[in-house]
């Protein structure tokens, strides 16, 4: 199977806001991804651009034809989490969590295939019941 991998770890922003930006681009060609990056108007855009562009520049030195480069796989786990603290009354403090995300994706010349969710059962039980109705 040909597949060019990029990874960026630690990147300082939480995997929910980064994963917005992700769902956006899963799926699509390369250039419609980072057509639609240069317009999505979240902070993670430009990192995922760039994050995309290295897939290129490593599936470029596998030998890979770019020109038909789709996104297979985009994922965004939770990295480690910073801890720090925010001072409240009567000397207390709650606790301020800065999380990180660590984003990994995934090119290839050819998508999944799609699979078919309709069994042969389901659909032979649909035709007798539009036989039963003539």
């Amino acid at each position: 199977m040909s597949e060019a991998k990029a990874k960026l770890n630690n990147y300082r922003q939480s995997p929910r806001k980064v994963r917005l930006v992700a769902d956006a681009i899963r799926g699509k060609s390369v250039e419609e991804a980072i057509t639609a990056l240069s317009f999505i108007p979240k902070r993670s855009a430009l990192p995922l651009q760039n994050l995309l562009a290295s897939a290129m520049a490593n599936a470029k030195d596998q030998s890979l034809p770019i020109d038909g480069l789709v996104v297979r796989e985009i994922k965004v786990d939770a990295a480690s989490t910073l801890y720090r603290r925010r001072p409240r009354s009567k000397g207390m403090s709650n606790p301020i969590r800065k999380r990180m995300s660590h984003i990994s994706v995934t090119l290839a010349n050819d998508p999944r295939p799609k699979k078919n969710k309709k069994t042969k059962k389901a659909v032979d039980e649909k035709s007798s019941v539009v036989n039963k109705e003539s």
